[in-house]
């Protein structure tokens, strides 16, 4: 869902909508370059599309060998880059170590503090939680969580004993 919510964010900022545009790219919100719309709205909604997809697949896939091992290592992958981007901006924002040029203003740093960088934060959390997930996935397709009815521990335990 989060991968959703963002791609939607960026698609209607795509379309013409401004709505905490202003405070997350700044002078570029006013701009609107074609290579920003593109790349930086329809591109960024597009890549939060195909993160949803991943995020799917790791949660309800019932992937199995090389392609859940893909699955898990870009899940891990995306994990560590939104945290990164997130915790990182969100130091050098707190210690001021970057002394921020005039093209940051107050109301950018403030709502990046506040919004954004939780956000992406968060979104790491959630891509490393479903990846740690995927892992609960026994060698013959089966669940761990899962309850006795559907075939999991409990079910595993009753086969054992049975012979």
């Amino acid at each position: 869902m989060w991968a959703v919510a963002f791609a939607g964010l960026h698609f209607y900022w795509a379309v013409g909508g401004d709505v905490g545009l202003s405070i997350s790219a700044g002078p570029l919100a006013t701009e609107r370059p074609v290579w920003f719309v593109v790349a930086g709205l329809w591109g960024v909604g597009a890549l939060c599309l195909l993160g949803a997809l991943l995020a799917w697949l790791l949660a309800r896939s019932r992937l199995r060998g090389v392609p859940a091992l893909m699955a898990r290592w870009l899940g891990w992958g995306v994990s560590a880059l939104l945290l990164v981007r997130g915790v990182g901006i969100e130091v050098l924002l707190l210690t001021n170590s970057t002394h921020l040029d005039t093209s940051v203003s107050v109301g950018q740093r403030a709502w990046t503090l506040a919004l954004w960088n939780p956000w992406f934060i968060a979104g790491g959390l959630a891509f490393g939680l479903a990846a740690l997930r995927s892992r609960r996935h026994t060698a013959n397709g089966r669940c761990l969580n899962r309850s006795s009815e559907d075939g999991g521990p409990a079910g595993f335990d009753q086969a054992r004993q049975a012979r």
